[in-house]
């Protein structure tokens, strides 16, 4: 029996993860975590039985303990209720799904207990890469990626020689937009922007998509990862998202991993690594497929993706700046405070006052976001 832990657990990727739980009776959940959703997470604990579950606030951890008071399941909040998930001695795999750079401490936690890491939350490598891959490889602990691009790299680098590896070719879907101009991005609404064309996603990721702010934390992500540097990591566009993402290697040969458009499978993929176990689902039909395509990224418009680029570049606290800023951004844009445009804007705004820190630690990095967000109401005290 394989005890995990899900941080995340009422959100996209969390609630896929159950899932395969549903699927897989050898798999048991030790421990929730979530933010303020707390009738899903009583369902969720009413049906899995796992000893902790975390809520991020008072307020929601004091209702939740009413609700499943007849229970065996110790309710627990914020931050020190994750670091006791992380730690916990029964555990064997955390799923770190949770959105936020609140990921970062209860990651490390979980790393130096010596528990493998599934990860799905982008700010822990994009903002502390430089603290989190070498602790892993010091406590050797696996991290393997959830994130669809970075699993189907992983398995394309599945016994290979990494120092063969020429380029990293990272798929991107091209969201909602694809193919549009600045000027008819002038008047997207909340709604325009949530309707990806392939992929299930919260509603934050989806935005991301759709900006390619998305795109640029993945190619973050994948040079600690991978410990590729980013002029070897190549977007691409491929509207069909069937090839997930590809590996060059020095001879010219390229492995790809190819499948459905489904999170539920990089989540399995990590949660019983190296084993492959059936899963039920639609399969690839190439015949009615017929055609697969591939674009170049219009970087001019869609921004998000170049800033990315140069945020790699000035290192250090930078990616903690972007990140940040975007998450602001996209809060203001969801709760329709700002136009779609603007997130561009106060992202490059935050970037430009920004003075890097060359080696953050960890509460270097949260005050590296603190200071965004300080620096974006300051700016404009309306968005308060």
């Amino acid at each position: 029996m394989k005890k995990i832990g899900i941080l995340g657990s009422t959100g996209s990727i969390g609630t896929q993860t159950l899932e395969i739980v549903r699927s897989n009776k050898d798999l048991q959940v030790s421990a929730l975590a979530a933010g303020q959703s707390v009738g899903r997470m009583e369902e969720q604990i009413r049906e899995f039985s796992p000893s902790i579950a975390v809520m991020w606030t008072e307020e929601a951890a004091n209702e939740l303990r009413i609700r499943v008071a007849d229970t065996k399941t110790k309710v627990l909040c914020g931050m020190e209720g994750l670091l006791e998930i992380a730690v916990m001695e029964e555990l064997e795999v955390l799923v770190t799904a949770i959105v936020g750079m609140i990921g970062i401490k209860p990651t490390i936690a979980a790393i130096e207990a010596g528990k493998t890491i599934a990860l799905a939350n982008k700010e822990t490598l994009v903002t502390a890469g430089h603290i989190i891959m070498p602790l892993a490889a010091q406590k050797k602990v696996a991290i393997l990626p959830v994130d669809s691009e970075h699993s189907a790299i992983f398995q394309s680098m599945h016994g290979e020689n990494i120092k063969r590896v020429s380029k990293i070719l990272l798929t991107a879907s091209g969201g909602p937009f694809r193919g549009k101009k600045r000027e008819e991005l002038e008047h997207i609404t909340v709604e325009d922007a949530l309707r990806h064309p392939n992929w299930s996603m919260g509603r934050k990721i989806t935005v991301d998509s759709s900006t390619l702010v998305n795109k640029g934390l993945e190619v973050i992500e994948a040079k600690w990862l991978f410990q590729v540097e980013p002029e070897k990591i190549q977007v691409i566009v491929h509207p069909q998202s069937i090839i997930h993402s590809m590996v060059e290697y020095a001879d010219g040969g390229i492995m790809a991993q190819l499948g459905m458009p489904d999170m539920k499978l990089p989540i399995q993929y990590a949660l019983f690594y190296p084993d492959r176990r059936p899963m039920e689902g639609k399969r690839v039909d190439f015949f009615a497929l017929s055609t697969l395509t591939f674009e170049k990224p219009d970087t001019d418009t869609f921004k998000g993706l170049s800033m990315a680029y140069e945020a790699i570049k000035a290192g250090g606290s930078m990616p903690t700046v972007y990140n940040a800023a975007n998450e602001k951004a996209v809060s203001l844009f969801l709760d329709r405070k700002i136009r779609f445009l603007e997130i561009y804007d106060l992202i490059e705004g935050a970037m430009a006052h920004h003075k890097v820190v060359a080696d953050p630690s960890v509460e270097e990095i949260l005050d590296a976001e603190a200071a965004v967000y300080e620096y974006i109401e300051s700016r404009y005290p309306h968005f308060r």
